[in-house]
């Protein structure tokens, strides 16, 4: 066996692991909470010793924040094609932020990837409010293209992130926060909730 090939093979045996402590982590995370899992368990749900699991990641907060920064990827990816179809360079405001935050709340919010992400922010705080895409890739992201609005002369701030945290709070925030998405209704009164969101926005800073 070759230097290069061996070196290869080791190099795949940790990336299993590492993505076996991720997922220990993440389900451990999400059942019991962030300060009740210790490293341990995560090293035992993982079937690593816990120097493995320090040898790829130092602490349990690095655990922690790579666990929501690969969930927070998989939004980003919903997230970034609604920006580049439904936001593109020149549009027209208020349909544009309509037609995105419709689109995210039809894709990114009932996701999978997204649902963890946000109970995992929660079992990290304690059960404190959860930001919705705050403090992750997709908000950034989002936050850019408020930038970018800014620069067109669309809005007006000297804050494209509180901008963008507000449009978050007005739309994303308040369906997650009121709505039962499994009510019969729920599309007619999450669409209300959109529309008076981005209009709110709109007054605000244009």
């Amino acid at each position: 066996m070759t230097t290069g090939t061996t070196g290869s093979s080791r190099r795949g045996r940790s990336e299993i692991k590492r993505r076996a402590i991720l997922d220990a982590a993440q389900e451990l995370f999400l059942t019991a909470g962030f300060k009740s899992t210790s490293v341990d368990a995560i090293a035992a749900r993982a079937d690593v010793s816990k120097r493995t699991v320090y040898d790829h990641f130092g602490d349990k907060e690095t655990i922690l924040s790579t666990v929501v920064e690969r969930l927070a990827d998989g939004v980003l990816v919903t997230v970034a094609a609604a920006l580049a179809d439904e936001l593109p360079t020149g549009c027209e405001l208020r349909d544009g932020l309509l037609a995105f935050v419709r689109r995210i709340a039809v894709e990114a919010l009932p996701s999978t990837d997204y649902l963890k992400y946000r109970n995992l922010l929660s079992a990290a705080s304690g059960g404190s409010p959860v930001l919705g895409l705050d403090h992750s890739k997709p908000m950034a992201l989002f936050t850019e293209r408020m930038a970018q609005f800014v620069q067109e002369g669309a809005i007006r701030t000297d804050s494209p992130l509180r901008a963008a945290e507000h449009f978050i709070a007005l739309t994303v925030l308040l369906v997650q926060d009121t709505v039962d998405a499994s009510a019969a209704s729920a599309g007619d009164v999450i669409d209300s909730i959109l529309v008076d969101g981005v209009d709110a926005f709109i007054r605000a800073y244009t």
